[in-house]
């Protein structure tokens, strides 16, 4: 379990991945300013840091400076909607390890934190997710089910690999509309139960469960 600090000032996103680290395992803080991040950051020992650059009161270019100014190496992501060519420049050469604009995916955001924190030492890759007689690869981006190899799409893998890393776990549309198709996507749409039922065509109907009312499941059927 990572702890990681996210500085971001609009409730919406801040919530919004506050709620799918947690579910992905790790422990997250959420602030919205550039004072209160400079606190967290110098005090309380985190692993990795999401922030914003708009913040309310000051450039987050310039906590980011601080942060380096302390001496930290923790790992910065920045997550933005200034996605302009100078800012990635400025971003990077500033001491960020990644840089990332919005709107954005949440599995998207999730893979490169996994990759941040993997870098640092004593950290276990895994590559492999395997549930039943399911296996996904992420590296490789390989699936099999039983015996068969499937050919997903992007937008297909990432709905598997959301199912994959909640095993056995009720997903509502909303949480995987959210991890999938990005904070911003429109809560209204049916593309969730278009998805399953293209993902059921290729890996067997009966892997993902309909749990009536509340959302889908992954089931393990070789118990």
């Amino acid at each position: 379990m990572a702890q990681i600090l996210i500085v971001e000032d609009e409730a919406g996103i801040s919530s919004f991945v506050t709620k799918g680290l947690r579910a992905a395992g790790h422990q997250p803080t959420a602030v919205g300013t550039g004072r209160d991040a400079l606190a967290h950051a110098h005090t309380d020992g985190y692993d990795l840091v999401i922030l914003d650059i708009g913040l309310p009161d000051m450039d987050g270019f310039e906590v980011l400076r601080r942060i380096r100014g302390q001496g930290s190496t923790v790992p910065v992501i920045i997550l933005t909607a200034r996605s302009s060519v100078d800012d990635t420049v400025a971003g990077l050469e500033g001491g960020a390890d990644d840089y990332m604009a919005k709107p954005f995916r949440f599995e998207e955001l999730l893979a490169r934190v996994r990759l941040r924190l993997r870098s640092e030492p004593g950290t276990v890759e895994t590559t492999v997710l395997a549930y039943g007689d399911l296996s996904l690869d992420l590296r490789s981006r390989r699936v099999t089910a039983g015996d068969t190899e499937v050919d997903l799409s992007a937008r297909e893998f990432a709905l598997l690999e959301t199912f994959m890393t909640h095993p056995g776990q009720v997903l509502s549309r909303e949480q995987l509309l959210s991890r999938v198709w990005g904070y911003d996507f429109d809560p209204g749409s049916n593309v969730v139960d278009v998805y399953v039922r293209y993902l059921r065509r290729k890996i067997g109907a009966a892997h993902v469960e309909t749990v009536r009312g509340m959302g889908y499941r992954l089931v393990d059927l070789t118990r």
